[in-house]
């Protein structure tokens, strides 16, 4: 919001009302086109500030209709994103911020409108029991702004934003393993759980990842690949309640948590443990 104050600039309390005024009296309002690109700016700014994003937008979209290719339209172009998506409009806020993007892509707010596409994604990111495609789409957006724009005031929360939305799909992950192997379809729970382990091992999710690969492996009595996911786990989560429950299942079975076998796990212990990349 701050930086949709900005965009607007200066504007003087008077000349807002004065405009609003025109409105009033009982007197039938002028055709639009009749105002200045300054003035229905200012309306869209008056509807904005009263809470009407969606009235606030459609002034907008008139600035740039009417006045295409002014200094007064590309500033409206990028406050129709601004305003479309505070509605909740977020289909209507990526193609305005995509329009800003393709008309303006050297100009110092690209990053903005970069910035404000992800976040209608972002937002829309809902319960992890749904379809996870706007989740993707928000961290390729996210991404771009890290990478186009590193130097930009939003690159920090897009970094911030997009490590949330990663940790989101690997929670997707670990919620479908659990399914599976909780209905003893182990084989299927145990290719989730690896998906956590080797593409999302930044996330909070990785040492659970680990303990239900533990749990999986010794359910099909491979004792070898068990005890190589415990030895990993205890390397990097020895504080881990994980670790606890996994330390003691295997030492139930008379087995201790070790590298062994030649698993994708001993490929991951090699790794991440004694640094062997080859």
């Amino acid at each position: 919001m701050a930086r949709g104050r900005r965009l607007a600039g200066t504007l003087g309390a008077f000349a807002v009302l004065a405009v609003l005024g025109a409105c009033g009296g009982g007197s039938r309002e002028a055709p639009l086109d009749s105002y200045s690109a300054e003035e229905i700016y200012q309306r869209a700014e008056a509807r904005l500030d009263s809470g009407n994003p969606d009235g606030a937008a459609e002034y907008f979209v008139e600035v740039e209709r009417l006045y295409p290719y002014s200094e007064w339209a590309k500033r409206a172009l990028i406050m129709t994103a601004y305003s479309w998506h505070q509605a909740g409009e977020y289909e209507q806020s990526r193609a305005a911020a995509q329009r800003y993007i393709d008309f303006y892509p050297a100009d110092e707010d690209a990053a903005y409108a970069q910035y404000l596409l992800a976040l209608s994604y972002y937002d829309q990111i809902d319960k992890i029991g749904r379809d996870q495609g706007l989740t993707y789409q928000a961290l390729q957006a996210f991404r771009r702004v890290i990478e186009n724009y590193p130097d930009s005031e939003y690159t920090q929360s897009a970094m911030l934003k997009f490590d949330l939305a990663f940790d989101h799909l690997a929670a997707k992950e670990m919620e479908i393993g659990r399914y599976y192997l909780k209905r003893g379809h182990y084989t299927a729970a145990i290719n989730r759980f690896r998906a956590v382990v080797e593409d999302f091992q930044t996330t909070t999710h990785t040492p659970e990842a680990l303990h239900r690969l533990v749990e999986s492996y010794l359910s099909l009595g491979l004792a070898a690949e068990a005890q190589t996911a415990a030895a990993i786990l205890g390397h990097n989560y020895r504080g881990s309640p994980f670790y606890d429950d996994s330390y003691r299942l295997l030492t139930g079975r008379g087995l201790a948590p070790e590298a062994r076998g030649d698993s994708w796990l001993r490929a991951v212990y090699r790794r991440t443990i004694r640094g062997e990349w080859l």
